[in-house]
Order: structure tokens, then C-alpha cells, then sequence
């Protein structure tokens, strides 16, 4: 278990992507309904354009609190003090970062640690749709003005509350010349339908969200595509497989099926531990097991379970399997896995391959991963992505070093657990530059380290949106 943190979108980044650690994590740390829905229509909340030339994001999180975020990665909490001024917090750490800031709702100004700033007017339209059989609830936000620009459709993760209310970007990217459509994906939020895992069923809903985006765009709508992070990472290549776009942003997505992602988070824990080959094995073994119970439907293969348990219980390595899912298993009676299994594990595509779609799609993609991301381990995604960009398939990648799930630096804490502080430097930039452009340009994002797909795509090959 990661730091415990109530905020919505460190939910986000934190909320690992398989149900079982999507529900159990999201459990304790999404947002407290009541405060942060006081919070939602704050009249601080907006994008400012700063006397600097910087921009600062002011969005909602829970209780009494905001959350501000930079260009540049940077982030804190704000929270109320005497005279309107709010103190921030560093990123997660609840550390003092000496920054105040002030507001006029009246003037739609700000004052962020000592530089004035106003208001960046955007054009924002609510909308109802159809997804997949469900009315979903969606939002579209467009530069001022009249001219043609690239929309990107937000698509969430595995989170389970409203992508409208607090998704930052769907600010942030307008304020660059994008157009942004943010809707809540089925059971959250003002959306109908119930909260589902099934990739394929997303997949249809981001169709929809795409085709409702380009409606409400009208000739303002550029090029279109997706980007998202995690769980989107599986539901966006199927999306834009059956219905082109014309580019793709997966953040801390994973080319590997849900199951083979709780066997490399078994692995890393105990590598991360200083364990060896012999542990990893016998670790494996467990998830296995885990794994034939999930495949046959939650009917059986407790058996075999016990029995691996047994054998490995008392190894020096066994306290250290975690996984994103096998320590459920380890710390749950079988009757009770039995009965609640099928309920929360309904829809879940444990043995979803995301290779076959992956060879076929000549959608544009911007892949980024977190060198360190412990909830879903990137190394065997990137040499599989590596491997694609050798096939001539246009994949351009970027991993940031010292970074976590959500692409999220981190310091150590006391007791050795990792708390988050910022986004680094260039990941928001990277990401701007290939909407806009359908590139990433050979140049400096920070400490990424970027290989670049074998030829430059055509970025007009379907401008006529």
C-alpha cells in the first residue's frame, strides 16, 4: 500500500489498474463526497495567466482544500487562511512550500506567490450524450476565438468519481491552444449506467465521446484523439482501432494483460527488497494461482492456492508479495474470494491481450511511463513498444526517470514509503507539443528519455476532421 492520500486526482495516479487494487485503494482514498462537491464550483477554480508569462491551474480536491498546478509539473494543496489568503503545501508531502496566494472572484484575478494573474476566459459547453446504451455526461472547452484547433478527448482511468469535476487538464490544455472534451465515464459522476472494467464497453463510450466532441466543435475541430493514463491505456488502441483518430497520448498505460501486470508488480516488490531469481519464482507460483482462480470464473483452484501458500509461507520473501492483486488473495478467506469475486471482478478482461491491437494500429501514439511505477511496472511494456517502433509502427516513447505511477516524482519517506511531490519537468509540454503537432520534437523534456518511431507521421493525413 502506497501513501494514503485523499485527494482525487493523486486518486488518479495512485489507484492501481486492476479492479481488485482500483476498488480496494480507491476505497480509502477517494474524495469525501460532501466537502469535495462544496469545493466543485468554487468561483477560485479556473486556469490564470500569470504577470510572469507562466500559467497556474487552481482545480477542486477534497474538503476545504485546492489544488494548484503548473506547466512545469509543479503542484501543492491550498488551503483557506485569515483574510482569503491560502497557504500551500508541496505536492503531496504536507511540507510548507512558502508559497500564498490570494483571490478576487469579482475581477477573476489571482496574486500566486507574489505575481498577479488573471483569469484565462475559455469557452465551455455541457453536453448529454449516448454512450454505449447509457447517457453519459460530458463537457467540451475551446480556446476563445474562432480558429480551427486539435481536440483531444480526456479518457479516464480505473477512478470511480467525476472526470468533469476534477480532471486539471481539461483547463490546461485549452489554455495552449487545444480544445478539450471531459466526460464521465459510466457510474460516475451525472453519467448513467453502472461502473464497469470491460475494456471493450469503454472503448464504445470514447467513440461516442470522440463523435460528441467533433458535433459540438463544429469547424473549430482540427485534429482529434485521445489521451489518458492508466487503465486508458488498455481502452484507448482499442478505441481508435475501430474508429480512427488522428493521434493517441497514453500516460502509465501497459502493454501487457491485467494479469501479467500483478505477476511484474509481484517480481519488482521483491526485487525492490533485494531478492532474487529463486524468490521471484516461487513468488510467481502464488500469482499463478491467483490467476487460475480469476480465469476460471471464481469456481476453483483454491486447492492449488493453499498448497503454494503453504510450501512458501515461511520464506524471508513471503511477507514481501504484494502485487496489485495476489495480496488480496493471500489475506482473504476462499468463501468470502468466492462470493465477493465475481461481483467485483465482473467485466474485467483478466486475460486481455493488448498486443494484437497494438501490431494493427497505425494510430500516431505518445506512450509515457514511470521508470519506478510500482503499480503498473513499465519495463516489459517499453521493450514490447521498443519492439513495435523496430516494426515501423508509429510509436513515439518517453520514460522519466525517479518517477511513480501518474509519472509523479517522489521523496522517501521515514518508514521508506514513497510520497509524491510533482510531474517533472516536460511531461506536460510533451504532451501539448504532440496534440498540436503530432510529434515530439527531438529537443530537451526534462529528463526524459524519448526513441522516436522509425519515420515522422503524416500530422495532415486526416486534418479534414
Amino acid at each position: 500500500m502506497k501513501v494514503a492520500t485523499t485527494d482525487p486526482i493523486m486518486t488518479f495516479a495512485r489507484v492501481a489498474t486492476f479492479l481488485f487494487a482500483a476498488l480496494f485503494i480507491a476505497a480509502l482514498f477517494r474524495p469525501g463526497a460532501a466537502s469535495a462537491k462544496d469545493r466543485i464550483d468554487d468561483c477560485r477554480i479556473g486556469i490564470y495567466q500569470l504577470n510572469d508569462g507562466s500559467k497556474v491551474d487552481v482545480g477542486a480536491t477534497d474538503g476545504d482544500h485546492l489544488r494548484w498546478r503548473r506547466e512545469d509539473g509543479t503542484t501543492g494543496v491550498l488551503t483557506p487562511g485569515v483574510d482569503d489568503v491560502w497557504t500551500s503545501t508541496l505536492g503531496w508531502t504536507k511540507k510548507p512550500d512558502d508559497k500564498h496566494v490570494s483571490f478576487d472572484c469579482r475581477k477573476g484575478t489571482i496574486t500566486f506567490a507574489g505575481i498577479a494573474g488573471k483569469r484565462i476566459p475559455l469557452e465551455t459547453t455541457d453536453t448529454t450524450f449516448e454512450g454505449a446504451g447509457v447517457k453519459l455526461a460530458g463537457r467540451l472547452i475551446l480556446p476563445q476565438g474562432g480558429a480551427r484547433v486539435p481536440i483531444v478527448v480526456l479518457v479516464s482511468g480505473s477512478e470511480d468519481f467525476s472526470a468533469r469535476d476534477f480532471f486539471s487538464l481539461q483547463r490546461q490544455f485549452p489554455a495552449e491552444g487545444i480544445g478539450a472534451f471531459v466526460y464521465d465515464k459510466r457510474g460516475t459522476g451525472k453519467s448513467g449506467g453502472t461502473y464497469t472494467q470491460n475494456y471493450l464497453l469503454l472503448a464504445d463510450d470514447l467513440i461516442a465521446a470522440m463523435n460528441e466532441a467533433k458535433r459540438l466543435a463544429g469547424v473549430r475541430a482540427g485534429r482529434i484523439g485521445y489521451q489518458g493514463g492508466s487503465q486508458a491505456g488498455w481502452v484507448i488502441p482499442l478505441a481508435a482501432k475501430i474508429e480512427p483518430v488522428d493521434f493517441a497520448v497514453v500516460g502509465y498505460g501497459l502493454a501487457v494483460s491485467p494479469l501479467d501486470e500483478d505477476r511484474e508488480a509481484v517480481a519488482l516488490d521483491l526485487t525492490d527488497h533485494g531478492f532474487g531469481p529463486d524468490a521471484i519464482a516461487g513468488a510467481t507460483q502464488i500469482s499463478d494461482a491467483v490467476a487460475a482462480i480469476i480465469v476460471s470464473g471464481f469456481r476453483e483452484g483454491y486447492d492449488t492456492l493453499a498448497a503454494v501458500r503453504a510450501k512458501y509461507a515461511h520464506e524471508p520473501w513471503f511477507k514481501y508479495v504484494r502485487g496489485d492483486i495476489t495480496f488480496f488473495f493471500l489475506q482473504t478467506p476462499a468463501a468470502k474470494i468466492r462470493e465477493q469475486g465475481p461481483v467485483l471482478l465482473a467485466g474485467v478482461p483478466a486475460n486481455h491481450d493488448p498486443m494484437p491491437v497494438l501490431r494493427n494500429l497505425d494510430t500516431p501514439q505518445l506512450w509515457i511511463l514511470a521508470a519506478d511505477d510500482h503499480e503498473a511496472p513499465s519495463a516489459e511494456t517499453a521493450r514490447r513498444l521498443r519492439a513495435l517502433q523496430a516494426q515501423g509502427k508509429p510509436i513515439t516513447l518517453a520514460v522519466f526517470p525517479h518517477t511513480d505511477h501518474g509519472i509523479l516524482e517522489y521523496e522517501i519517506a521515514a518508514d521508506g514509503s514513497r510520497v509524491s511531490t510533482r510531474n517533472p519537468e516536460g511531461y506536460f509540454a510533451m504532451m501539448r507539443d504532440f496534440i498540436l503537432r503530432g510529434r515530439v520534437d527531438k529537443q530537451s523534456y526534462g529528463t526524459a528519455a524519448i526513441s522516436w518511431p522509425a519515420t515522422v507521421p503524416d500530422t495532415n493525413s486526416r486534418s479534414a476532421h
